[in-house]
């Protein structure tokens, strides 16, 4: 049987660098995920994380057990799991969603002035998968400092 499991999460601010830890997530997830027909995405804004996983109910749930155990994730909301006919994020293994004005957009619509995944219930996650859905693939990519950019300090 085909299921959905969304949750949401505080990032731990002990954890790693945040572009090390994103780029580790999304490595093992898409690599995991594409042996195991698991599909999802992942959304990170204001230290907290947001994700849909959608497959085979024994193995998502399986997976969300590690999750839970992870060290980089504080404040786990699980969302109701929902039963589903259709994977919606067929093309990604797990597609990276990075903060983006049409999520601060709907948060703001439900009275909050940016991403604030605990505040969603299960009456909003369809809508909030609708605007992950339209949203492009984001690569994540380390910041390049002053330095890297071939501008010098005057200081």
């Amino acid at each position: 049987m085909l299921i959905r499991l969304c949750y949401a999460s505080t990032r731990n601010e002990l954890a790693n660098d945040l572009i090390e830890d994103l780029n580790a997530i999304l490595n093992t997830a898409r690599d995991f995920n594409g042996k195991n027909k698991i599909f999802g995405v992942l959304y990170y804004a204001n230290n907290h994380f947001f994700q849909c996983l959608e497959g085979e109910r024994s193995i998502v749930q399986s997976l969300f057990h590690s999750i839970k155990n992870d060290a980089r994730h504080n404040s786990i909301i699980e969302f109701e799991i929902m039963n589903i006919d259709k994977i919606s994020f067929k093309n990604w293994s797990m597609k990276y969603v990075q903060k983006c004005s049409k999520v601060d957009l709907f948060f703001n619509q439900l009275g909050y002035d940016s991403f604030t995944p605990a505040a969603l219930n299960n009456a909003h996650l369809n809508s909030l998968l609708n605007e992950l859905l339209k949203e492009k693939q984001t690569r994540v990519r380390k910041k390049v400092g002053l330095n890297q950019r071939g501008i010098s300090s005057f200081l």
